[in-house]
């Protein structure tokens, strides 16, 4: 591979955004999401850099390189930088930050919308999954998962008090970091778990049957509208992945942003070992406040969040948004962002 100078490169790279961007004129230094980049467009800047340039990077790189010029930068190097496992998805202006967890598919990205309509002057950074590079190998335990992050969040902020969120697995994600922090006498100010359930194994035997009674009448029916070829890989796999790993006929996850294929591998790869650690973690009493948000249209989820929580949390309190377990990140983000905002504000202001 020949690798062309950052003149060259920029003077290639301008066009791309130009067009992605509908842009007649676009400054080197010019941010991305502020010239109305999103999660979408940035999938396909990225596999147009991958047909111009003949590198293949994540689309979680515009991050790193928001601009035409810190893009170039990276092209000019003959390997891409290491993702870290923090990454700023919007800047701040007050402390502490904000640390938002990933969940089941292990890309911020997911949480692009959601963080840019969030009010709040704190900084936000998403927890990055090991392995999503294609490179490194994903974490197959939550408890490894917690202390990753936690080694780069004490980096970021030595001392607490910490706000904590997370989506879905990210949930226990964030639960686990908690009990470590409060396990070393660090204050968290906020721990948010935004449709977080453990493994079904861990349920009682009414919400297991209540649960599986409703996910099959939801499998049924969604047999009855799929195309063949989508409703054999329903028929196919194990009932309990379907309950985590919502999937189309052609593998891809729905309601995600497209990603480059070379990066498909890395990404099933990754939900698979997510979805190890989901069935070997089992959540520990929290002597803390667990603060819930669940959706308001509840198909592969339990029901009732309290029924599960509450013997597990010193303090339980949940809130409903509109949507889906998914919806609610990639439809609805307005209104769980109304909800973390109130979080953030509530917390801070605390003595």
């Amino acid at each position: 591979m020949e690798l062309r100078p950052a003149s060259t490169i920029i003077e290639s790279l301008n066009p791309i955004w130009q067009r992605l961007l509908q842009q007649s004129s676009i400054g080197v230094e010019d941010n991305f999401f502020d010239l109305g980049g999103d999660s979408l467009l940035a999938a396909e800047l990225f596999n147009e850099i991958s047909k111009s340039f003949g590198r293949t990077l994540p689309p979680v790189m515009i991050y790193q390189a928001p601009t035409i010029a810190a893009l170039a930068a990276v092209l000019e190097q003959p390997v891409a930088p290491r993702f870290p496992p923090l990454v700023q998805l919007k800047a701040g202006t007050q402390e502490p930050p904000v640390f938002i967890a990933h969940g089941m598919g292990g890309n911020v990205m997911d949480f692009y919308q959601l963080v840019r309509h969030i009010d709040s002057p704190h900084a936000i950074h998403g927890m990055q999954a090991k392995g999503v590079d294609g490179v490194d190998e994903p974490f197959e335990r939550i408890e490894d998962m917690a202390q990753f992050f936690l080694e780069a969040i004490k980096e970021r902020q030595p001392r607490g008090p910490y706000l904590l969120v997370g989506y879905s697995l990210g949930g226990l994600v964030a639960l686990e970091i908690a009990q470590r922090l409060s396990g070393h006498g660090e204050e968290v100010k906020l721990l948010a778990m935004l449709e977080t359930y453990p493994h079904r194994r861990y349920l009682s035997l009414q919400q297991r049957v209540r649960l599986l009674a409703r996910v099959s009448r939801h499998h049924a029916t969604t047999l009855l509208r799929l195309p063949v070829s989508e409703a054999l890989f329903y028929l196919t796999n194990p009932a309990e992945r379907l309950l985590y790993v919502p999937r189309d006929g052609r593998g891809s996850v729905r309601n995600q942003p497209p990603s480059h294929d070379m990066f498909a591998a890395a990404t099933e790869r990754m939900r698979y070992c997510a979805y190890l650690a989901l069935t070997r973690y089992r959540p520990r009493f929290y002597g803390g406040k667990i603060k819930f948000v669940r959706a308001e249209i509840s198909l592969r989820f339990p029901h009732n969040p309290t029924a599960i929580w509450r013997n597990l949390a010193d303090q339980f309190e949940v809130d409903t948004v509109p949507g889906d377990h998914h919806g609610i990140i990639t439809t609805h983000f307005e209104s769980l962002a109304g909800v973390l905002s109130n979080y953030i504000r509530e917390a801070v202001s605390q003595p």
